[in-house]
């Protein structure tokens, strides 16, 4: 067998034992250090092992993910979400729909500290969701909309996706932050749009009698409320823009104050910090084991030589760059309905990236790379809300189970439609990501 047919049955192998069951980063450990003994021998597996672990985990640069994991974290615990619900609604909530634009705006600000979509899907599931039903929002399009409001929490930078996508490719993680603001917020803008549009058209989804919202409190006392965590999301990442500070630091710089803000608010005790520090050790063990899976599956594929194969063989078709792309989207697409998305991107990104540096698309390399990434992030929060899977939607229905599941991806069929727009917008017109990197560098 052909090392790159020993390669495809990797894959085959790996996917077999997801299907089983097994944990995503074992299951691409176990296939990897197979095919890597098989490719060259047991001794060389055992010597890659020895030195590889530990200048894996010992690159500085790793610090950045549990330190921003801690920042949303402490943020959730701290009631953040609630308060950021609640001082949208207060802005408008009194207009048809606007409760649920109130969730996306909600979404969105909390993305720029949290970082993780399941997390801000879960945690606007709970601060959101009883609102909705209070005022008879149709309970499909209240689910749907908190599952898509949820991708926010990677599109809005700092996100742990690019975080990881950047590491993976050894791509700067301050210029992937600024490339993915403005197609984050297009995504918040977007979905505001067609929550607009659908309670225009059908106004029984979001019946009016919201009015009362405004009044209940002052909307100065609802912005209080969250003015210093906003501030705390403005300075990290205008911190990274501006140069003030790498992203490690800005990471560090807002997990402290965002427990400073908990302490001083006395929203967070210790309970609730012992709580955020599990939280931060499980979710960043969980990422740096499938880490260390990938990258023992990209050894073993790159002994295989199959992303170089795949790279010539792709070339030879002379079909266009953007014939290409557009079908590694497709493919993006589908592999995400039915994967965790952490894991799709470390998966694929061996045999993809390759391919993609290797077209011409116009672009200076480093360009191709950083638009691949936004594109890539794009299509990862498509896959996070497309069906038969969509984690995001399974997460909001473990919340809602008086919801049936069939009405919440009914309600998430409007956003898909604009995601596509969003993706073709960002597919024929690269500036759309690249421009404020290309300003602010």
């Amino acid at each position: 067998m052909s090392e790159p047919a020993v390669a495809l049955l990797g894959f085959v192998v790996m996917l077999g034992l997801i299907a089983l069951r097994m944990p995503v980063g074992l299951a691409m450990l176990v296939t990897g250090a197979v095919g890597y003994a098989h490719l060259s021998s047991f001794a060389a597996f055992l010597a890659y092992m020895k030195t590889n672990t530990y200048h894996q985990f010992a690159n500085y640069t790793l610090s950045v993910i549990p330190l921003f994991v801690l920042m949303g974290a402490l943020a959730e615990r701290a009631g953040l979400s609630s308060a950021l619900f609640r001082a949208a609604a207060a802005l408008i909530g009194h207009r048809r729909g606007g409760l649920a634009i109130a969730t996306i705006a909600a979404c969105a600000a909390f993305g720029a500290i949290c970082g993780s979509s399941v997390a801000t899907t879960a945690t606007f599931g709970r601060a959101c969701l009883p609102e909705l039903n209070r005022y008879r929002y149709d309970p499909g399009f209240a689910t749907g909309t908190v599952a898509v409001g949820g991708t926010l929490g990677i599109l809005i930078p700092p996100s742990v996706i690019l975080v990881v996508y950047a590491i993976a490719c050894e791509q700067n993680i301050a210029k992937l932050f600024m490339a993915a603001m403005v197609p984050g917020l297009l995504a918040a803008l977007f979905y505001c749009l067609v929550i607009a549009v659908v309670t225009r058209l059908r106004p029984n989804l979001a019946p009016a009698g919201s009015e009362g919202i405004a009044s209940e409190t002052g909307r100065a006392a609802h912005l209080a409320e969250v003015w210093p965590a906003l501030a705390v999301a403005a300075i990290v990442v205008g911190g990274i823009y501006g140069g003030v500070f790498t992203p490690t630091e800005a990471a560090a710089i807002g997990a402290a104050s965002m427990l400073a803000i908990g302490l001083l608010n006395r929203s967070l005790g210790p309970s609730e910090v012992r709580a955020s520090l599990m939280q931060t050790a499980e979710t960043s063990a969980m990422i740096f084991i499938i880490f260390l899976g990938s990258e023992v599956f990209s050894a073993f594929l790159a002994f295989s030589q199959l992303p170089q194969s795949a790279s010539s063989w792709i070339a030879g078709l002379g079909l266009s760059p953007y014939v290409v792309m557009i079908g590694l989207m497709a493919f993006y697409i589908l592999l995400g309905a039915v994967m965790d998305e952490l894991a799709m991107l470390l998966l694929t990104l061996p045999v993809f990236f390759p391919i993609v540096t290797a077209l011409d698309f116009g672009l200076a390399p480093g360009e191709t790379a950083i638009w691949f990434g936004i594109l890539v992030l794009v299509v990862v929060g498509i896959g996070l809300t497309a069906p038969p899977i969509g984690l995001n939607v399974f997460v909001v229905s473990s919340i809602a189970r008086e919801v049936p599941i069939a009405a919440t991806y009914r309600g998430v069929l409007p956003f898909l439609a604009a995601d596509m727009v969003r993706l073709g917008l960002l597919l024929a017109f690269p500036g759309i990501a690249l421009g404020l990197m290309r300003w602010l560098s």
